[in-house]
């Protein structure tokens, strides 16, 4: 098994970085101290400033390593075999349902936690907030496109635009199900995206 200082590092981190993401998923991010995140990762507190200058810097990386997952996570989705990319496209709608709820989302749902709430905080995190949505959308668009395409569904506008406007409507749906603590937002949400779609219910 290699054990090398390289190999630790990186575990160290990365262990710092789940602790942190799943923390501050559910208090944010300026109700979380860096002892709280260490105490969960069992790291001392020295060590935390050795992989991170600094809270914002450690904000950052967070937000860089949520939304390399979340993109992987996406793609997969999208080039999910068997499947015609309206019934993808429903898929991944499907699950940010499932795990974006007003429960604990376990780390899933840090966009919509910490958007609203970093974006005025550091820049740093805002341009990072900015790159991972970006990531998304462009996906969302470009599986659209493919989508009419090969005819699954249609849309009234640009796959770019609507991709923006879904995204939107979902992460306004998001805030709305953890202020009413039902999923009521969510059914909305679902059926609007099936008519932006031009999906039978």
């Amino acid at each position: 098994m290699d054990t090398s200082p390289a190999i630790e590092a990186r575990d160290v981190r990365e262990s710092i970085l789940a602790h942190g993401q799943r923390i501050m998923a559910g208090k944010g991010f300026s109700a979380v101290g860096i002892n709280e995140i260490l105490t969960a990762s069992a790291v001392p507190k020295g060590s935390f400033y050795h992989y991170f200058g600094s809270k914002d810097a450690f904000g950052e990386a967070l937000l860089e390593r949520y939304f390399e997952d979340y993109l992987a996570d996406l793609d997969a989705t999208m080039s999910a075999p068997g499947l015609t990319m309206a019934e993808r496209l429903m898929n991944y709608w499907k699950a940010w349902q499932d795990t974006q709820s007003f429960d604990d989302c376990q780390g899933k749902c840090l966009a919509v936690k910490l958007g609203a709430e970093v974006a005025d905080l550091s820049e740093a995190m805002r341009l990072a907030l900015k790159r991972g949505t970006s990531g998304i959308t462009d996906r969302l668009a470009r599986a659209i496109e493919a989508g009419v395409a090969e005819g699954s569904l249609s849309v009234d506008g640009t796959p770019a635009a609507v991709a923006q406007t879904l995204y939107q409507l979902w992460l306004g749906a998001s805030v709305m199900v953890k202020i009413a603590r039902n999923t009521k937002p969510f059914e909305i949400a679902m059926t609007s995206t099936r008519q932006m779609l031009h999906l039978s219910p």
